[in-house]
């Protein structure tokens, strides 16, 4: 399960609405990939349908898809949004990571 915070999903739900999507049919895809400074980097984008191999969650109104490898990187992960002085952007607050980087979008295990 990944849950979203209500400050992430005010800003999803907006820029969604900016990009086109529907924030109440369509999806947030967040997965892993090899990269980064610490091995492994988050991906977020929006998409407007799964396939049978993801993982389908709905938390605070926000629909979420996971292909079947980054969810075992994110199980129990928190979606959460900054918008303080170090600038702005989404945040994974990812209880299986060992190490991050400074910058937060990057991780190991």
């Amino acid at each position: 399960m990944i849950k979203v915070s209500e400050t992430a999903k005010q800003k999803v739900v907006a820029m969604m609405s900016e990009e086109g999507f529907d924030a109440t049919t369509d999806f947030v895809r967040v997965g892993v990939k090899s990269g980064g400074c610490s091995g492994l980097s988050y991906e977020l984008k929006f998409d407007t349908s799964s396939t049978d191999t993801d993982k389908v969650f709905e938390d605070n109104a926000v629909r979420i898809i996971v292909d079947k490898k980054s969810f075992l990187y994110l199980v129990g992960t928190t979606l959460e949004y900054s918008g303080g002085l170090n600038g702005k952007g989404f945040v994974f607050n990812n209880p299986n990571a060992q190490r991050t980087c400074g910058c937060g979008e990057s991780f190991s295990l």
